[in-house]
């Protein structure tokens, strides 16, 4: 196996500082494992929001972070996904759910994550929505980056591989921890679920030890395509196999575009994920359930700058899944574009009034105060013709 992955594993091994704050309740965190979805968010101040002040995060036992607007009343609409759901990087009444439900008359319930993937989000979804909290309402809130995030074990690998500058004495939030995951299965000829791979605490302890985690993820498969991503070497015949039974044009054998061809192969591999996730776990279940689904589409600041600069969008084929299968969605590339025309001034500097420079647990920057009320409001049409009766401010 190459240098780079040797170099890629012994960089992001968890420490177990870091573990321990994750996993004792008394220790601050951000988060606390959970198998089933690798974690979920909890209860905590932190200094990451605008001008780098303080923000509070508050969470119930359920994981639905705190409601302010109308949390008296019926909640028929639940929220998931990942930080761009939770609104990462705000204090808990600035979120774009507390700005809508404010404006609608009703509440919204917050079950986003931050760093979850598709399918963490899927089925922390699938949990909430077997309890007392369920909703006929789902609101699924979907990032650029979550499609590959399906496939990772561990996304604390590739968002964590060159940071090698985290303080000896302090715990550093940990944001990837091992969780549920899609993978193609060559010999089923489907995608197949894989379960975490620490399956409790004494499992994730485990994984501080470098060789042990080196050994846990060296042959990892999309450790290694990650690896070829950077510039490294690694096998890659079942990644050709993989591409041609899901139909993803690839060349990994030309040395000289081995690296942007990985690169596509990861989020085309990651965009097909999530389609069978739809078509055949999340979707199926709405239908049976009477459930009601919008996916509002969230991106980066680079994804937005590039779409206000005349630049292609990377999604494409994700758009043309969604318009072929007549789902519900939202485009907040276009939404910008739309607001974006009453502007003079640069992209970037148009989006530096909405949003965050990443900070604390935060890998991506996020919308601030601001940017959450735009969203909320940029979907408020949406939402209202959406649901059945009206809110009341449209009733």
């Amino acid at each position: 196996m190459s240098d780079l992955i040797r170099q890629i594993l012994k960089t992001t091994t968890y420490r177990p500082l870091d573990v321990e704050a994750v996993l004792d309740p008394t220790k601050t965190s951000w988060c606390s494992f959970d198998p089933r979805y690798g974690y979920h968010p909890r209860s905590i101040v932190l200094k990451d929001g605008i001008d780098f002040c303080r923000t509070t995060y508050t969470y119930g036992p359920e994981g639905c972070r705190k409601l302010f607007n109308h949390a008296d009343k019926p909640c028929r609409i639940n929220t998931y996904g990942d930080s761009f759901t939770m609104s990462q990087q705000v204090s808990d009444d600035e979120t774009w759910q507390e700005r809508l439900a404010a404006h609608l008359g009703e509440p919204i319930r917050n079950f986003g994550c931050g760093g979850h993937s598709v399918f963490s989000a899927y089925k922390r979804a699938m949990l909430v929505e077997d309890g007392p909290q369920a909703a006929e309402y789902l609101i699924l809130t979907i990032y650029d980056d979550d499609h590959v995030r399906n496939l990772d074990a561990s996304r604390w690998i590739r968002t964590q591989w060159n940071e090698k500058d985290r303080p000896p004495d302090r715990a550093w939030p940990l944001h990837g921890l091992p969780w549920p995951h899609l993978r193609w299965d060559l010999a089923k000829g489907a995608f197949v679920e894989r379960p975490a791979i620490a399956q409790s605490p004494a499992d994730l302890r485990r994984l501080t030890d470098p060789e042990h985690f080196y050994n846990t993820f060296h042959d990892d498969q999309i450790v290694r395509l990650f690896a070829l991503e950077k510039g490294g070497e690694a096998r890659f015949d079942d990644l050709e196999k993989t591409a041609d039974s899901l139909n993803i044009k690839v060349d990994l054998r030309t040395a000289a575009t081995r690296r942007a061809e990985a690169f596509n192969l990861r989020r085309a591999y990651g965009f097909k994920s999530t389609e069978y996730l739809l078509d055949n776990l999340l979707i199926p279940w709405c239908q049976k359930t009477n459930r009601k689904l919008l996916i509002p589409l969230a991106y980066s600041e680079g994804q937005i700058i590039n779409f206000l600069k005349g630049g292609e969008r990377f999604d494409t084929v994700f758009i043309d899944y969604l318009k072929r299968r007549n789902l519900r969605w939202i485009d907040a590339l276009q939404l910008h574009k739309d607001d974006y025309a009453d502007f003079g001034c640069t992209p970037e500097r148009y989006l530096e009034r909405l949003f965050i420079k990443p900070a604390a647990a935060a890998v991506f920057g996020h919308y601030n105060a601001l940017g959450n009320a735009f969203f909320a409001y940029a979907i408020k049409n949406d939402v209202v013709n959406w649901l059945s009766p009206k809110p009341p401010a449209y009733s």
